[in-house]
C-alpha cells in the first residue's frame, strides 16, 4: 500500500486544481458603448467553417478575415478546419451588470447536452458554472433540450489602448504545460506588460486560466476617412465598401493600407480621380533631391460610391533598393502581400504607369532591330538547308 501513497497523492492534487475556479480577467465598466474584441478558439474537434460561425454567431467571412484567410468563395463556409486548430473569433464586446463580457451568444441544447460538454464545445472559453448561474440552471429549471441558454463569453476593452497605441484584446485560455513566459514569447510581448493587463500578482498561471492578450491593430482614426471607422487587429484584414475594399494592418509599421479587394464583385470608382493609379497603387520617380512618390489612397465611401484621393510625398535620401520610408524608388504597383498558407486573390485591373515617349520611342526601335536580326538568322538557315540538298 505504501507504494500507492505517491499515486494517490498525486491524484488528490490534480482533483483539488479540478474544483479551483479558472482565473479571468474582469474589466468594469459603466458604459453602454461596445467594442470589438477577440476570442482565442481551441477546436475541440473538426469543424466547418460555417460550423464555427453559427456556434459563435458570426459571419464566415468574419472569421476568415480575422484569421487572414483569403479570398473568399463560395466554398469557404465548407472549409474544415482540424481539432486543436487555434482559430481567431471576432465578438462584440458589451458592459453587462457593471463588467465587460458578450452575452449576445445564445446556444440551443441538445438531447446529449450537459453544461461540460457546452463548455466543451466552447473551447473551455465559459465554464460550465458560469453558463449555470447566468441562466438559473437547478432542479427546477433544468436544461431542456430544444431550448435555448445564454452563453457568457469572455471580453475586454480597456479602451482599445495599450502602452499609448491602439489595440484589440484577445481572449485566451492557457493550455496545459503553458506559461507566461511562454505566452509572451509566441504573441511577442513581455511578461509585464501580461501581468500589467490582466492585474496579475504573481507570473504562475494554471491550465483553463483566461488571460487578456493586447493586439496591436491600426485605426482608420487619423486617416481622414468620411463617414467610416475601423480597426484591424495586426495579421488581419476587413473588407468594405460593399467588399470591394480589403484593408490590412502592415505588421512591420501597424499601419493600415487598403486596396481592391479583387472579389467577384461590381466595383466603381476605383481610380484617383485625376490619374491613372488605382487605389493602393503608387509612383515613384527620382529627383534631383531624392524621391517624389505620389500614392492614390482610400478615404472611405459615401452612397455607394468609393472615394479616394492623390497623396504626394517627397523624400530626401531614396536609395536604389529601398528609401528610409519604405517606399521602393522604381515605377511599381503595389502587389498583395502573399500569405505562403492562402491561396492567392485574383489580379486586378491595374492600370499600367505613364510611360514617356522616348521610352516607346526606343522599345519600337529595339523592336525593329530585333525583326531585321530574325529575319538574317532565317535567310542563313534556309542557304544552309539548300546547300546540303544540292
Amino acid at each position: 500500500m505504501k507504494f500507492l501513497w505517491p499515486q494517490i497523492l498525486c491524484f488528490l492534487f490534480f482533483s483539488y486544481l479540478c474544483l479551483v475556479e479558472a482565473k479571468s480577467t474582469i474589466e468594469p465598466c459603466n458604459s453602454s458603448d461596445s467594442c470589438p474584441s477577440l476570442l482565442s478558439y481551441l477546436l475541440p474537434w473538426d469543424s466547418k467553417l460555417s460550423e464555427i460561425a453559427t456556434r459563435f454567431h458570426v459571419s464566415v467571412s468574419d472569421i476568415m478575415a480575422s484569421n487572414s484567410i483569403f479570398p473568399i468563395t463560395e466554398s469557404s463556409a465548407h472549409q474544415i478546419l482540424s481539432a486543436k486548430s487555434l482559430v481567431k473569433i471576432p465578438i462584440s464586446c458589451s458592459c453587462v451588470d457593471g463588467i465587460r463580457r458578450s452575452m449576445s451568444i445564445l446556444y440551443t441544447v441538445h438531447a446529449s447536452d450537459t453544461l461540460a460538454t457546452i463548455s466543451d464545445g466552447y473551447g473551455g472559453l465559459v465554464s460550465g458554472e458560469q453558463i449555470k448561474s447566468v441562466n438559473s440552471i437547478n432542479a427546477t429549471n433544468p436544461l431542456t433540450s430544444g431550448g435555448t441558454v445564454v452563453i457568457p463569453l469572455p471580453c475586454t476593452c480597456f479602451n482599445n489602448l495599450n502602452n499609448g497605441g491602439t489595440a484589440i484584446y484577445m481572449s485566451y485560455v492557457v493550455k496545459r504545460g503553458e506559461s507566461l513566459r511562454s505566452i509572451a514569447t509566441m504573441i511577442g510581448t513581455t511578461i509585464s506588460d501580461l501581468e500589467t493587463v490582466n492585474g496579475l500578482g504573481e507570473t504562475q498561471v494554471d491550465s483553463g486560466d483566461i488571460l487578456s492578450i493586447p493586439i496591436a491593430a491600426c485605426s482608420s482614426a487619423t486617416l481622414n476617412w468620411y463617414n467610416e471607422s475601423m480597426m484591424v487587429p495586426n495579421g488581419s484584414y476587413t473588407l468594405t465598401a460593399s467588399n470591394c475594399i480589403k484593408c490590412t494592418c502592415e505588421s512591420m509599421d501597424i499601419k493600415m493600407r487598403c486596396v481592391p479587394s479583387g472579389l467577384d464583385v461590381p466595383c466603381y470608382n476605383l481610380r484617383c480621380k485625376g490619374s491613372n493609379l488605382i487605389i493602393g497603387d503608387e509612383y515613384v520617380e527620382h529627383s534631383k533631391t531624392g524621391c517624389n512618390v505620389s500614392q492614390c489612397v482610400y478615404r472611405g465611401h459615401r452612397g455607394g460610391k468609393i472615394l479616394s484621393s492623390m497623396k504626394n510625398s517627397s523624400y530626401l535620401q531614396c536609395p536604389d533598393n529601398q528609401s528610409h520610408s519604405g517606399v521602393s524608388c522604381s515605377p511599381s504597383l503595389s502587389p498583395y502581400h502573399v500569405d505562403p498558407f492562402v491561396v492567392s486573390p485574383k489580379p486586378s485591373s491595374f492600370l499600367p504607369l505613364p510611360v514617356s515617349k522616348a521610352a516607346l520611342s526606343t522599345r519600337a526601335t529595339f523592336g525593329r532591330v530585333d525583326q531585321i536580326l530574325i529575319n538574317v538568322l532565317q535567310l542563313f538557315v534556309l542557304k544552309f538547308i539548300l546547300y546540303f540538298l544540292i
